[in-house]
């Protein structure tokens, strides 16, 4: 029969070996495998420490660029744009910062801004198509017709459109009489706010996207409602630049890659998305030029931008064989 001190010798042989076996483990492997964890730790220090320094070397050249390129401005577009009126179309999430920049670069031009109109996000609502529905219906002109395939937006754009900008020089900085409380009734309606006197109509306009791409069940929609409101300004007058910066990665609500995106409206509106960079302002105002001489382009650093900014075009007026964008 086992007794008692038989079974308390197998428990202390039996810790015993645990006991050997720990330490003799943690020496055979505590060593390399520390070691190891160190040789890891200093490697990944050393390469954070490198990239710190790339990162700060880039963003000194990137400011001494910038600095450059904004000094510069006021003789890069000397004179490009004189004469020409300009209204500013604001849309929901879009900066103010932005906004003022390049409206300080389109006066360095020579251009007159006509005015700003900034849209609330009660336009972009889809659930408030209705609305709109309505006050196109009551307010365009009777010689006004949509095709068949216009959306709600795609109506309410070229009215506004019809309000705010002209193909025809010699009708620049005079209202439309046909659309004469468009803007008014609008504006009541909470659908958008204007500032300056946009309803003396200008030539060109520059459209500034929402910082951020719209997100949610409705992004693409909003961001196409957007598109809308560019391409019917385009259609309207001689140009149109829908300018801000360039997303990270693809994603329904961008405004900019949605008209990238689009075949026929990238062909007559052009895209800026550097609008936060003196060089993407110095961008906008070529690309007014173009527009007058019946171009359009996408530049920028972003997914579909052809160039940094527009090649030198020789004229602002189109020619015979030009047409308007």
């Amino acid at each position: 029969m086992i007794d008692f001190r038989y079974h308390l010798v197998s428990i202390v042989a039996i810790f015993l070996a645990l006991a050997v076996g720990i330490v003799l483990g943690t020496s055979l492997l505590q060593d390399p495998a520390v070691k190891s964890a160190q040789e890891v730790s200093a490697q990944l220090t050393k390469t954070k420490d490198e990239l710190r320094v790339q990162i700060d070397g880039l963003q000194g050249r990137l400011a001494g660029n910038d600095q450059f390129i904004a000094s510069a401005t006021p003789d890069l577009v000397a004179g490009d744009l004189t004469g020409q009126r300009v209204v500013l179309i604001e849309t929901p999430g879009s900066g103010t910062t932005v906004r003022e920049a390049t409206e300080q670069v389109l006066d360095q031009a020579g251009a007159e801004i006509s005015g700003r109109v900034t849209f609330t996000e009660k336009f972009f609502d889809p659930k408030g198509k209705g609305v709109l529905d309505g006050l196109v219906n009551q307010l365009k002109p009777v010689n006004m017709v949509f095709p068949a395939t216009a959306t709600s937006w795609d109506r309410a754009a070229a009215l506004l459109a019809a309000a705010l900008v002209t193909t025809d020089q010699t009708q620049a900085g005079a209202p439309n009489t046909a659309t004469a409380d468009v803007l008014s009734t609008f504006e009541a309606g909470g659908l958008l706010s204007v500032e300056g006197d946009p309803v003396k109509r200008a030539m060109l306009a520059v459209m500034f996207a929402p910082e951020k791409p719209y997100e949610g069940e409705n992004a693409e929609a909003q961001a196409g409602a957007l598109v809308s409101v560019a391409d019917a300004l385009d259609v309207g007058g001689k140009g149109t630049v829908l300018a801000g910066t360039a997303a990270t990665t693809a994603v329904p609500g961008d405004a900019i890659a949605a008209v990238r995106d689009e075949g026929e409206v990238s062909k007559r509106v052009s895209t800026v998305d550097t609008a936060d960079m003196p060089v993407g302002r110095v961008a906008i105002v070529y690309s007014l030029r173009e527009q007058l001489s019946g171009r359009a382009g996408q530049y920028g650093v972003g997914r579909g931008a052809s160039g940094a900014v527009p090649a030198e075009t020789t004229s602002a007026t189109p020619s015979p064989t030009q047409s308007g964008s």
